[in-house]
């Protein structure tokens, strides 16, 4: 196992720049997820990482080693593709084994690791089987199983739940969580599912045009967000944008939002007296009945999943984000409001309701450089 290093590293194919000065430091058996929107960049950076990819400037080091200019099979790790990359020919306990045989590894030896990783990923019962005869679930196991017996110093995983379906995916993202916890390698997962960056990562690196925006826990990410962009992107429903001239206050600032005058909870919020504030309120911090902000509403459309509602609602002009692709590439994102409503009462949908929050939930943007005000 082994620590991996990235400094500076670009990629440009002619005059279009696919990762702009990429730097990360990822510690020995972490769970790092790179996450972001089609096109941002991650898995152009996992295939530089395993050297599929040549970088057009910058360094790669695993453990102790420059690695930039070597082979992918010189730098000792195992990837797992989107595509399973089976040979059908070739029984499950061949296919796991088969990177082995090719490296000369003795048969006993191939036999030994084969079985162990089966019996981890509780496929030691299907060694016998051809690819045709297992399910997506099982083939995605052996494809995990085969990156295993390699015995890595780390795994690249380039969006491996991606072809199965959504109960499927649920189940082999907390088997690949606990795998990880159970033998500790350090492991690189690229996905644009944040669901899955939320539950699996230690730390998530969230890129939009080939940049990192932000690298932090998930918590720390959902709390915290560094700009609009992570912000909305994080969490979901995603996050509600509202816009408003800052005003000053006794003690601070305060926004107009719903026709009433609310107090912004953080301190650098005055240095936005007579600028635009962009304001983020998440949906699930958004209440049925009244509270310290209380607004009447007419809904547009009020969807039951049993234990919750989404409800939505138009923002009063005035509250509307006027910055464009700045929140999301849906042009609407600014213009409508999501509640995410725990235990809804039950009252009929489409009839008036009161909904409420607490300014302390408030996030606060500078409307101009989008990024977060503390």
């Amino acid at each position: 196992m082994a620590g991996i290093k990235i400094e500076h590293v670009t990629k440009s194919y002619g005059n279009l720049a696919v990762l702009k000065d990429f730097s990360l430091d990822i510690a020995d058996g972490e769970f790092v997820v790179l996450v972001g929107p089609s096109g941002c960049g991650k898995s152009t950076m996992l295939k530089i990482l395993a050297g599929l990819e040549e970088a057009s400037s910058g360094k790669v080091w695993i453990g102790e080693r420059e690695v930039t200019d070597l082979a992918p099979g010189d730098r000792d790790i195992a990837m797992v593709f989107q595509n399973y990359a089976l040979y059908p020919h070739l029984t499950v306990a061949k296919n796991m084994g088969f990177g082995l045989k090719m490296r000369g590894t003795d048969k006993a030896e191939i036999e030994r690791r084969v079985g162990d990783a089966a019996k981890i990923l509780g496929i030691d019962h299907l060694l016998d089987r051809r690819p045709r005869a297992l399910s997506g679930g099982q083939r995605q196991r052996v494809a995990l199983g085969r990156a295993i017996v390699r015995e890595p110093q780390a795994f690249l995983m380039d969006e491996p739940l991606s072809n199965l379906d959504a109960k499927l995916r649920v189940h082999t993202r907390a088997e690949i969580s606990a795998l990880h916890k159970r033998l500790g390698v350090t492991t690189i997962y690229v996905t644009h599912d944040q669901t899955e960056a939320m539950t699996m990562a230690d730390r998530i690196v969230i890129m939009k045009d080939g940049e990192i925006q932000q690298i932090a826990h998930p918590d720390t990410m959902f709390r915290e967000p560094a700009n609009l962009f992570v912000a909305g992107f994080i969490g979901s429903p995603g996050m509600n944008f509202l816009q408003s001239p800052v005003t000053a206050a006794a003690g601070g600032a305060q926004v107009r939002l719903f026709g009433q005058n609310v107090a912004l909870p953080v301190a650098g919020a005055g240095s936005l007296v007579g600028e635009d504030a962009i304001v983020g309120l998440r949906p699930e911090h958004i209440s049925a009945g009244p509270g310290p902000v209380s607004f009447e509403v007419q809904p547009r459309l009020v969807e039951s999943l049993g234990s919750e509602q989404y409800v939505y609602v138009e923002l009063p002009v005035e509250n509307r984000v006027r910055v464009g692709q700045a929140v999301a590439d849906d042009d609407t994102r600014g213009h409508s409001l999501i509640a995410r409503l725990i235990n809804p009462d039950g009252r009929p949908p489409g009839e008036r309701l009161t909904l409420s929050f607490d300014p302390a939930r408030l996030h606060v943007f500078d409307a101009a450089t989008q990024g977060a005000i503390q």
